[in-house]
C-alpha cells in the first residue's frame, strides 16, 4: 500500500517518482495572483509622477541660476519659505506633537545649515580643473542614477515613528543626488550663491520625500491634491524655460500615469501560476522571532 510520505525513503513496489491519482487534486492556479484596476494602479503611479516634478523643479531652479536668472537674495528667501513650509507640514502631519520633537528638529536643521554655510567656499572650488561638459554629463548621470534608485514608496530619512530603516538602494540614490548638486553649485560664480543652491538642494532631496510621505500618510486626498497642484505647477515652469524640456516632461508624466498601469493590467491576463503539493514548505512563522 503506497503511503504520501515526506521522509523514509522509497517503498517496496513504487518507483522513487510515483504519484498517485489525487497528485493533481490539490493543484491551485493563480492563488497568489494579485488582481489589480486600472483607476488603482494609476492612483498609485501619482508618487512616482509627482517625485519626477520634483526633480524637474529642482533642475529648471538649477538653470535659471546659471543663467544668473536667479540672484542669491532670491534662492535665500526661496530656502526659508521651503524651510518653513515643510517645517510646518513635518509638524501637523506628526502625531503627536512634543516639545522634544521641535528641539530635535530645530537643532538638526540648525546644525545642517551652518556646516553647509562651512563648507560653501570648498564647494565653489571643488571642480575648478574639471571641464564643464564633463561636470555637466557626470551630474546628469547622477540624476538618473537617482530617479532609478530612488524609494517611491518611502523615505530616505526614516519617519517619526517608522520601525525600518531606510534601503540601500535610496541611500546610494540621496547620494548622488547630493554629488550631482555640488557639481552644479561648482560652477556658481559666489560662495553666498553655492551656499543657496546647495541649501535648496538639499532641503529638496532629503526632506521633500520626508514631507510628502507625511502628507501621504497623514490623509491620502490631501496628497493626491498636493501631487496635481505639483504637476500643473512644474509643468507651468518648464514650458516658460524650454520647450522641448516641456514636451519630454509631460510625455514622461503620460507614459508613468496612464501608459505603464494599462500595460501593467493588460499583461496580468497573462500571468499564470500553479501551486501544488511539489512546493517546497513554507514557514508561516518569522524566523527571527
Amino acid at each position: 500500500m503506497w503511503r504520501k510520505v515526506a521522509y523514509g525513503g522509497r517503498q517496496p513496489g513504487y518507483d522513487d517518482n510515483y504519484t498517485d491519482e489525487s497528485f493533481l487534486e490539490e493543484m491551485v492556479m493563480n492563488a497568489n495572483v494579485v488582481k489589480r484596476d486600472l483607476p488603482k494602479v494609476m492612483i498609485d503611479s501619482v508618487s512616482i509622477s509627482q517625485y519626477l516634478c520634483i526633480v524637474a523643479l529642482v533642475v529648471s531652479t538649477w538653470t535659471l541660476t546659471l543663467n544668473l536668472d536667479i540672484d542669491e537674495a532670491t534662492l535665500l528667501q526661496l530656502d526659508v519659505g521651503l524651510l518653513l513650509v515643510g517645517f510646518s507640514v513635518l509638524l501637523l502631519t506628526t502625531c503627536p506633537f512634543s516639545l522634544k520633537l521641535l528641539t530635535k528638529y530645530v537643532l538638526n536643521i540648525s546644525f545642517f545649515i551652518s556646516g553647509l554655510y562651512v563648507l560653501a567656499p570648498i564647494y565653489h572650488t571643488l571642480t575648478r580643473s574639471i571641464s564643464s561638459d564633463s561636470i555637466w554629463a557626470l551630474a546628469v548621470s547622477l540624476l538618473l542614477l537617482h530617479l532609478f534608485l530612488h524609494d517611491y514608496s518611502g523615505s530616505t530619512i526614516r519617519p517619526p515613528g517608522a520601525l525600518n530603516n531606510p534601503k540601500l538602494t535610496s541611500n546610494i540614490s540621496l547620494n548622488a543626488s547630493i554629488v550631482a548638486s555640488v557639481l552644479v553649485a561648482s560652477r556658481l560664480p559666489s560662495r553666498l550663491h553655492v551656499f543657496a543652491i546647495m541649501l535648496f538642494s538639499l532641503q529638496v532631496f532629503l526632506f521633500a520625500p520626508l514631507i510628502t510621505f507625511c502628507v501621504k500618510k497623514y490623509h491620502f486626498r490631501l496628497h493626491l491634491l498636493f501631487s496635481f497642484a505639483l504637476m500643473a505647477v512644474t509643468l507651468s515652469v518648464t514650458y516658460q524655460l524650454h520647450r522641448m524640456f516641456f514636451i519630454l516632461l509631460l510625455s514622461l508624466l503620460v507614459f508613468i500615469s496612464v501608459v505603464c498601469p494599462y500595460w501593467l493590467i493588460r499583461i496580468q491576463e497573462y500571468k499564470f501560476e500553479i501551486n501544488g503539493p511539489w512546493d517546497e514548505a513554507k514557514l508561516c512563522f518569522d524566523i527571527t522571532e
